[in-house]
């Protein structure tokens, strides 16, 4: 079988007997029941996910695709498309906002260019790892994004990257992205898995204005009419209206689940990938935290189909990973109150009477 057939056949429900066990070592803590709110139910989440009884913790790492979109000829971004190369070259010199948080919170920060329109072989971009599966996704309003093959194979880079990371001993992946335009193939994305209308998803991405924003839903509307006979599945909607980087953090999603490792997913066009991610392999949005509500358009809505609780709401709209970073720090305090907390028996504390 290939990669991608062994990662969806891998794919567990996350352990209740894991959950189930951290919920009980939970009560034990010096705390009424509950009291520490949601934060309780990730450590029992990541305990579950993990299979891990005793929720161990570890280290924390970032995948961060980059990738451009033809569709972006078509005007639906307030920046032009050469902004993704130079955001690259911002990302690799450890200027971009990730980057701070990354260094902040002792991340391993991995920048993957899956499909630049641009060369970035070249020395100018120091530590990108270099995946592309081509030279940006084509223009999904005039032709499919990419082929099947392609898509498949970035799927598969997204599981690889997840396996890397696994080998090296992370136990929490966040998933980001860069990419001029691809807010717009996000909610094309969105729309198509969804059914739902264009202007239910699109947002104002890097800022558009409302003429410019207008134009986008109808560009995507557009594109949706397309490609109207071949949205069926996961994989046929990426390949249709996606990109690169989507693809690959939806492999990423998959190769996480598959290795009992949760994903943190980042905002609105991350979220389309674990949207996609689900499509292919119902249930995998068990085994992914959801790190913030974007300020961005269909975010909510996007989440609501989900039945996905995000950890923050911090009104970001930035992607970069950025919102994965904040919500693993949260992720990892919760771990850190669920260790190292005192029990009610360890401390000499009364217990609540029964």
């Amino acid at each position: 079988m290939s990669l991608f057939e062994n990662t969806i056949a891998a794919i567990r429900p996350p352990s209740e007997t894991a959950k189930n066990a951290a919920d009980e070592r939970l009560n034990s803590l010096t705390k009424p029941p509950g009291s520490l709110g949601y934060l309780e139910e990730i450590v029992k989440r990541y305990a579950a996910i993990r299979r891990d009884p005793q929720a161990h913790r570890g280290a924390g790492a970032i995948a961060v695709f980059v990738a451009d979109h033809g569709i972006a000829e078509e005007g639906v971004s307030a920046f032009p498309q050469a902004v993704t190369v130079e955001m690259l070259r911002n990302l690799a010199g450890g200027g971009a906002a990730i980057s701070v948080l990354a260094r902040r919170f002792g991340y391993d920060l991995r920048i993957i260019d899956i499909g630049v329109a641009t060369d970035t072989s070249s020395p100018g971009f120091p530590g990108v790892h270099y995946r592309r599966i081509r030279p940006g996704a084509q223009n999904s309003a005039q032709g499919p994004a990419m082929s099947r093959e392609e898509t498949r194979r970035a799927i598969e880079i997204g599981i690889e990257v997840a396996g890397e990371f696994a080998a090296a001993g992370v136990k929490l992946i966040g998933i980001g992205e860069m990419g001029i335009a691809n807010s717009t193939s996000a909610a094309a994305v969105l729309a198509a898995i969804n059914h739902v209308a264009p202007e239910k998803l699109a947002g104002r991405g890097t800022g558009l204005d409302d003429r410019k924003l207008h134009h986008k839903i109808e560009v995507i509307g557009r594109a949706l009419e397309l490609h109207r006979d071949a949205l069926q599945g996961g994989e046929a909607i990426l390949a249709a209206v996606g990109g690169g980087e989507i693809a690959a953090m939806a492999g990423v999603c998959l190769g996480g689940a598959a290795l009992d490792v949760p994903v943190v997913v980042d905002g609105f066009i991350a979220t389309a990938a674990a949207a996609a991610a689900e499509t292919i392999h119902p249930g995998l949005r068990d085994h992914l935290f959801f790190s913030h509500r974007s300020a961005e358009g269909g975010h909510a809505l996007a989440l609501e189909a989900l039945d996905a609780r995000p950890i923050l709401d911090l009104d970001m709209r930035l992607g970069e990973g950025t919102g994965a970073a904040l919500a693993m720090n949260v992720i990892e305090a919760a771990l850190d109150l669920f260790h190292d907390m005192a029990t009610f028996q360890s401390a000499g504390v009364s217990a609540k009477i029964r």
